[in-house]
């Protein structure tokens, strides 16, 4: 059985009873809370368990259900999930195109998403790796405000890799 436990799948024999309109009629047996639940017309549902008495409460199952799958539903939609977005740059980058690269970089993590910045080398600007490590030491100081350096610049193959985290 999923969800709550009522009426009869209520296990201890006692319970802190709350009636429909919220009041606290106080600890009863079990038997004797579900029989008047039962002439309201109502169920006899399990809100705390956990609680010495459990906490019992007058309420009809379906609604009860309805409510409570409705409010996990309202919870997952409103969850945002993290991406992770990769911009990739060289290492000798014109200064207009680092500019643009650097628009997405902020628009990126303004919108809570985790950025890779991918520096790659080819041919002969992999003896130089001092000028790529610079472009994404200066990458780092111009997000500072707004991001924090999650992975530092790492060499992997031919390219150098550094995440970004939104603060």
């Amino acid at each position: 059985m999923n969800g709550p436990r009522f009426n009869e799948w209520i296990v201890s024999p006692k319970v802190r009873v709350i009636d429909h309109e919220g009041e606290n009629l106080g600890v009863m047996y079990t038997r004797e809370a579900m029989a008047q639940a039962q002439e309201l017309g109502l169920d006899l549902v399990e809100v705390s368990p956990n609680a010495d008495p459990p906490v019992a409460k007058f309420l009809d199952v379906g609604k009860f259900k309805y409510e409570a799958q409705k409010k996990a539903n309202l919870a997952r939609k409103s969850q945002k999930t993290q991406e992770i977005k990769e911009i990739k740059m060289r290492p000798n980058i014109d200064d207009h195109d680092y500019d643009t690269k650097m628009k997405k970089v902020a628009e990126f993590i303004e919108e809570g998403d985790k950025v890779k910045v991918t520096m790659r080398f080819r041919g002969r600007e992999l003896s130089h790796g001092q000028l790529g490590m610079a472009v994404l030491q200066r990458v780092a100081e111009q997000v500072a405000e707004t991001a924090k350096v999650e992975a530092y610049p790492r060499m992997e193959g031919r390219q150098m890799l550094m995440v970004l985290a939104p603060k």
